[in-house]
């Protein structure tokens, strides 16, 4: 277990945790705005996806409130098993709370503590102006554009971005 700034506690999530992980992801994937998740994915899909290996779940407390949830693994097995990857999504409620940031600090701190060299995030929605400023906050660098890669439900295709961080450094 970490705490982050404002009071933000990272700790290892449990399946006492599904409900309120289901209550922050349900939103966002409905949405269809921010992840390659079908709108009407169900509860138990979600929740199986959001747990499967080769991820570990965790999720941002703050007064015993769950207000966010992320995963970090492995991006790619074999010749690649040194990059990571993360997701991450947070509760409405969470907004300017420094959640976002506590998050991807542990995840970045979990990772090189699992020997991970980088951590890539594959798949950032260009429009998602909020993630990609905090991702970019947060050292990360946009390597690579996908032209037209995600179909938004209001701005039609749109661009999906590849983040990229060296964890040696």
């Amino acid at each position: 277990m970490s705490e982050g700034p404002r009071g933000v506690v990272i700790r290892p999530a449990t399946c006492d945790d599904h409900d309120a992980i289901w209550t922050i992801l349900e939103p966002v994937y409905r949405a269809g705005e921010t992840y390659c998740i079908p709108t009407d994915i169900t509860r138990d899909e979600a929740l199986a996806d959001w747990f499967a290996a080769p991820f570990s779940a965790f999720v941002a407390e703050v007064d015993g409130r769950v207000l966010g949830a992320s995963h970090v693994g492995r991006n790619r097995p074999g010749p690649a098993s040194h990059v990571a990857n993360a997701s991450f999504a947070t509760h409405p409620d969470a907004r300017g709370k420094g959640i976002a940031k506590a998050m991807v600090a542990h995840a970045k701190d979990w990772a090189r503590d699992q020997g991970f060299r980088a951590m890539q995030f594959n798949f950032v929605v260009s429009t998602n102006a909020d993630a990609v400023h905090s991702w970019e906050k947060a050292g990360f660098q946009i390597v690579g554009r996908l032209p037209g890669a995600f179909l938004h439900p209001s701005q039609g295709y749109v661009d999906a971005l590849v983040m990229y961080q060296d964890l040696t450094a």
